[in-house]
């Protein structure tokens, strides 16, 4: 079925896959001697090339933010109705990129790429990789884009998090920095959710130790599993409620243990859509790098000093009804920043979503984000005169 591309949209769009030769050196102390970044682009880098902004994604996100790959795609990119012309990151005033992480499973090389020496895929050889790795993975791709300094690098949760690294990592080269729906480092229990849908993972007998690639089947159990004991962290237990409730799909008890309940069908329903598009190994990386994620470690835990050096202004917003990253987190940021003599804007949004109200048009979200970077584009005094 053809899909009627909305006036606003950024349209059909086309991925590009970037070859880079140079080692990349891992916090890991592996190299990859080679790999591929796959990313996107929408609207136009300026003759000053002051406009660029850097979108980083989410766990279960990829390069392919907005727009649709052909007129016979059902949905369009994970967070297309914040990105267009006229829309919250607005094309005709910035030029978007957005890049799938090493170890991603969209493009990039990951886990399921070819290991090129050996001729099968990486899969447990894949080395594990940090956000401090992508971060620095981006900037590669920033410097083959011949941009120097980036208008703002913005995320949602664990892309707030890269976002946040990007000011510390590179504070010259970021003018503002999006740190949405995250936290300076992932509490005890999220580490502990973390573990446990690895666990699901690695207990599938179809895991074969990660080498389940050329074997017919996959752990796609344990990947279900792990998708549905995230997918209920992600969503409040409103939302919930509100949705589903204790509805029952043939409105009685059925004395068995098949779905009877609606939120069961429903997370089944989304284990299975996620097993047919995500790969297992993936899901172990990405996991594991958001554990690792403490940018204080190297500050005597302390996050000021993590901060003390960045440039950039910032904008940290949270959500009431986030629970696996509590608004007290990004209140940790920005006591931090402050404490440190930054600039920074806050918002606690009232939303009922839960942690996926980062990617929810909320209208008091939305119109906080366009003002800020309205602010950002007059401040720059982007031009937009195109390339």
């Amino acid at each position: 079925m053809t899909q009627e591309i909305p006036a606003d949209s950024v349209g059909i769009v086309t991925p590009i896959s970037q070859l880079f030769d140079e080692p990349l050196q891992l916090k890991s102390g592996k190299v990859l001697k080679s790999y591929n970044l796959m990313y996107e682009t929408y609207g136009k880098l300026n003759s000053d090339k002051s406009n660029a902004v850097l979108i980083c994604h989410a766990l279960s996100g990829d390069h392919h933010v907005a727009g649709y790959h052909s007129h016979n795609d059902k949905k369009p990119g994970w967070w297309d109705s914040f990105i267009g012309p006229g829309r919250v990151i607005d094309t005709n005033k910035f030029f978007i990129i957005c890049s799938n992480n090493i170890g991603g499973c969209s493009g990039s090389t990951g886990p399921s790429s070819i290991n090129p020496d050996k001729g099968q895929p990486y899969g447990p050889d894949f080395p594990v990789v940090t956000i401090e790795d992508w971060v620095k993975s981006q900037a590669l791709l920033i410097d083959s884009l011949g941009i120097d300094t980036l208008a703002a690098v913005i995320g949602g949760s664990m892309g707030g998090m890269q976002a946040m690294q990007w000011a510390i990592d590179y504070p010259h080269r970021v003018k503002n920095c999006a740190v949405i729906a995250a936290a300076p480092k992932l509490s005890t229990q999220n580490i502990a959710f973390n573990e446990v849908a690895r666990k699901a993972i690695m207990s599938d007998p179809n895991f074969a130790d990660g080498r389940y690639y050329n074997k017919g089947e996959k752990p796609n159990q344990g990947l279900m599993l792990a998708r549905m004991l995230g997918h209920i962290t992600y969503l409040s237990d409103e939302a919930l409620k509100d949705k589903f409730g204790r509805d029952l799909r043939e409105g009685e008890f059925k004395f068995h243990f098949d779905t009877e309940f609606e939120i069961e069908n429903y997370l089944k329903y989304q284990g299975e859509k996620f097993v047919g598009n995500f790969d297992a190994n993936t899901y172990l990386l990405m996991t594991k790098a958001l554990d690792y994620f403490d940018p204080a470690r190297l500050y005597d835990d302390d996050l000021g000093k993590a901060l003390s050096h960045v440039t950039c202004d910032f904008f940290v917003a949270s959500f009431t009804s986030d629970w696996r990253f509590d608004p007290k987190r990004s209140m940790e940021i920005v006591k931090a920043l402050i404490d440190e003599n930054k600039n920074v804007s806050y918002m606690e949004i009232e939303a009922p979503h839960g942690h996926d109200g980062f990617l929810m048009d909320v209208p008091v979200y939305m119109n906080g984000l366009r003002s800020y970077l309205d602010r950002v584009a007059a401040k720059l005094g982007v031009k937009q005169d195109a390339c």
